[in-house]
């Protein structure tokens, strides 16, 4: 079963929250990083945490002056290494059904994951419209860290040694994906 490390972003910690982005990347290194347009978040932004997420997530979008588009990088032997896109949540399905798709078994890792796989199923609408290849299961790296006797709390970037330079880009889902890989890898060499 192959390994996907995710992570969202959106637009609060309330029920209704909308999701702003979404990046994964495979234990072999592929990586699917995709943004919702803003007619699809932005009257999710709500009151007071709207200047936080103004300033930790909207900033650290790689695509805020596009409006739609998609990139695929592919390897020599035509599968797909990486996808970067723009667009509104049938695409974005659309082009992660493809992305999911190139692996026969997939298993969903994140990192306080309560929200992002809430987000991840409504992708689809619902839990039991995402794709047949991803496990119903998904698992949290902090509980991982619990296991380990590590407390959970602990600061992601320090442990798996990310460059204060790159923590720039914390709140980028893509970033937050790697890390929580790098994480994960780590966790289990130990």
């Amino acid at each position: 079963m192959t390994k996907i490390f995710f992570d969202t972003e959106f637009t609060g910690l309330y029920q209704d929250t909308k999701l702003i982005s979404i990046g994964c990347i495979s234990e072999d290194g592929n990586t699917f990083y995709a943004e919702l347009i803003e007619e699809h978040w932005l009257p999710g932004v709500q009151g007071y945490g709207f200047q936080w997420l103004n300033k930790n997530v909207i900033s650290n979008l790689h695509y805020n002056d596009k409006k739609s588009f998609i990139d695929v990088f592919e390897n020599g032997a035509g599968e797909t290494k990486g996808v970067k896109m723009k667009g509104n949540l049938d695409q974005v399905q659309r082009h992660l059904n493809k992305w999911l798709g190139q692996y026969k078994e997939v298993e969903m890792w994140s990192d306080c994951l309560a929200y992002d796989w809430v987000l991840f199923d409504n992708i689809w609408g619902h839990s039991f419209s995402k794709p047949n290849n991803v496990y119903y299961i998904p698992f949290d790296i902090c509980t991982l860290f619990k296991v380990k006797g590590i407390d959970p709390d602990i600061n992601r970037e320090e442990f798996c040694g990310v460059s204060k330079l790159l923590e720039k880009d914390k709140h980028n889902a893509l970033f937050d994906a790697e890390v929580i890989k790098s994480c994960y890898e780590r966790l289990m060499s130990e």
